[in-house]
C-alpha cells in the first residue's frame, strides 16, 4: 500500500515535469488525425467518435481511440487499445508498447474525453505528442490547449462545441 502511493507520487512529479516543460504551440494546419482518450468509468460508446469523424469529413485510418479501465471483466475488444494502471511503472515509466506508440504517434487533435481526475489519464495526456489536446476538465487547466467544460454524458453539447471550435481555429 505504501509502496502504491509513493509510485503514484513518482507518476505525478513525472506529470508536473512535463507539463512545466511544455510549449503551447498548436500549429494552423488542418486537422487530418484524431485520437480519443476515455475513461470506461465515464464514458464507453467509442461508436459514437468514429461516426463523428466521418460528420468532421475526418477519414483518416490512423484515427485512435484508447481506453482506460480498472475493470478486467469489461469487453476490451471494442477498444482500439486499452489499458490498466498495471501497465504503469515508476516515473512514468509505460510497460504497454501499445501505449507507448500512442504516446508517440503525433496527432492533430487528442480528445482526453474523461472528467475524473485520474493520474494515468493525466500521464497519457501530458506525453501525448499531439499537436491541439482537448478536455473537458478544468481540474489541471495546464494539460490541455482547449476546455470545452462539459459532463462526458453531455456528448452532443461536446460534438457542436468541438466543431465550433476547430472551424474557428481554421483547422477544419
Amino acid at each position: 500500500m505504501i509502496l502504491k502511493a509513493f509510485k503514484q507520487k513518482s507518476n505525478q512529479k513525472y506529470v508536473n515535469k512535463l507539463l512545466a516543460a511544455r510549449k503551447s504551440a498548436v500549429n494552423s494546419n488542418k486537422v487530418k488525425t484524431i485520437a480519443v482518450l476515455l475513461n470506461a468509468k465515464e464514458y464507453i460508446d467509442f461508436e459514437m467518435f468514429k461516426s463523428f469523424f466521418k460528420v468532421l469529413n475526418l477519414s483518416s485510418p490512423k484515427h485512435k481511440i484508447v481506453a482506460f479501465t480498472t475493470d478486467d471483466k469489461l469487453d476490451h475488444n471494442q477498444w482500439d487499445t486499452y489499458y490498466s494502471p498495471k501497465d504503469f511503472g515508476w516515473k512514468g515509466k509505460i510497460n504497454n508498447s501499445d501505449l507507448q506508440d500512442f504516446i508517440d504517434e503525433s496527432y492533430d487533435v487528442l480528445i482526453s474525453y474523461y472528467k475524473e481526475e485520474t493520474l494515468q489519464l493525466n500521464l497519457i495526456t501530458a506525453a501525448s505528442k499531439a499537436n491541439l489536446k482537448v478536455g473537458l476538465s478544468r481540474n489541471d487547466e495546464r494539460l490541455y490547449d482547449l476546455i470545452i467544460n462539459v459532463k462526458p454524458k453531455e456528448i452532443q453539447t461536446f460534438k457542436r462545441e468541438f466543431k465550433k471550435y476547430l472551424t474557428i481555429l481554421n483547422k477544419l
